[in-house]
């Protein structure tokens, strides 16, 4: 067995996926031997982990990030971490709404941003974001979740305006440098396990 083979049987063994699934992206790293597999590897270890947040925290972010990626195999392992972690059925679906919200959040506000016409930000955007009132997570820990969601979706405005919100709150720059930390090591991972 070649070391690329069985470093990628230990990355999809440590997501919950059977050794022998393969992905194009994965059979193209297994076929070129790449080194990049074992940063791979090395990387998603290093995403549950962080000195500035929880363990279940670190668990709803990567689950929130593998849900806006639509990644079925990642938002399957994070589920059931976040679980093991102490994470409620109302935590975890709370993780899910928000990839939701600020999909269309991200989406608005961009092309408010991108246009920079006065005119689009006296419209009244019309988007219900109850969830953002009275979050189950708490309203610094949603903050941060939905700065991590618009870190990965690209949305200048709506990253600055969480980061802003998250600072107002207390959060510290490392806790919330974590965050986005976390939200880019699920989306490099979900490049690769889809």
């Amino acid at each position: 067995m070649s070391e690329s083979t069985e470093t990628i049987e230990e990355l999809l063994q440590s997501v919950g996926v059977d050794k022998n699934y393969r992905t194009d992206s994965l059979t193209l790293l297994e076929k070129g031997e790449s080194r990049y597999l074992r940063d791979l590897k090395l990387n998603l270890t290093s995403t549950l982990t962080s000195e500035h947040l929880s363990a279940k925290e670190c668990a709803l972010l990567a689950l929130s990030t593998a849900i806006n990626n639509n990644n079925k195999p990642l938002t399957q392992y994070f589920t059931k971490y976040a679980e093991e972690q102490g994470a409620t059925a109302a935590e975890t679906g709370e993780a899910a709404g928000c990839a939701s919200l600020l999909a269309s959040n991200n989406v608005f506000y961009r092309f408010r941003h991108f246009t920079q016409k006065e005119k689009y930000t006296q419209i009244p955007a019309r988007i219900r974001m109850q969830l953002m009132m009275k979050p189950v997570t708490g309203k610094e820990f949603f903050e941060l979740m939905s700065l991590a969601i618009s870190a990965v979706n690209g949305c200048e405005m709506c990253v600055n305006a969480h980061e802003d919100s998250l600072i107002k709150l207390g959060t510290t720059e490392e806790r919330i440098f974590d965050a986005v930390r976390i939200a880019s090591l699920v989306t490099a991972t979900g490049k690769i396990v889809y």
